[in-house]
């Protein structure tokens, strides 16, 4: 698959990439984006939320009443989850909800993901910039001349890049990642996909092909 390489300005440079069909040209397999998206998910969660059971509710300990003879039910504690202010049955505790997930399931989800946004034309690839200090504007006028401002957009860098992340940390609805951090979520969820040309052979690498 040919794509143009737009430079900053969101002119055409003349030149264009080959993206390989192996990764950006496959039948999408939608249970694997399932699959990887819901670790994602569950690696985020916290886990930390927690209830009081009836041994650790504060209260007396003292019998509330005597067993029998009061025609109703016996009582032994006031921390009963039966009674107001009590400790609660079966409340959560803290876990973790991640699981495991194959290698190459999440690979083939990455490659969906990908796939999918091929088909749907919201690849750009854009030749390799960077900034001298973290600018903001800057960035907005890329995406301005890309005709991106009002689409959730993920730009892909080939390498750690202080000054781009920096500056797209005020933006709303941009986010910047590295080829090597690409994740099935990231790239669903963003409307327009911009590779920096750079990054098109460090995703290649990524998945050894």
């Amino acid at each position: 698959m040919e794509v143009k390489v737009l430079n900053t300005a969101g002119q055409e440079t003349g030149r264009t990439v080959s993206l390989n069909d192996q990764i950006f040209g496959i039948e999408p397999s939608d249970h694997a984006i399932y699959l990887d998206v819901k670790q994602i998910m569950a690696n985020n969660r916290q886990g930390t939320h927690k209830s009081k059971e009836r041994g650790e509710v504060a209260g007396s300990t003292k019998k509330l009443k005597k067993q029998k003879g009061t025609g109703g039910a016996r009582a032994g504690s006031i921390k009963s989850p039966v009674f107001r202010g009590g400790g609660r049955i079966f409340g959560p505790r803290p876990r973790n909800y991640g699981f495991k997930l194959n290698k190459k399931v999440k690979a083939l989800a990455r490659m969906s993901a990908l796939s999918y946004k091929a088909k749907e034309d919201a690849i750009l690839v854009v030749e390799d910039f960077s900034f001298e200090a973290p600018k903001t504007r800057e960035l907005v006028k890329i995406s301005n001349n890309l005709k991106i401002t009002d689409k959730k957009s993920l730009f892909v860098l080939p390498d750690e890049n202080k000054n781009i992340y920096l500056s797209s940390r005020n933006l709303q609805g941009v986010s910047v990642v590295i080829a090597s951090e690409l994740n099935t979520y990231d790239i669903l969820n963003a409307k327009k996909v911009v590779v920096l040309e750079s990054s098109v052979n460090k995703i290649e690498e990524l998945f050894k092909i």
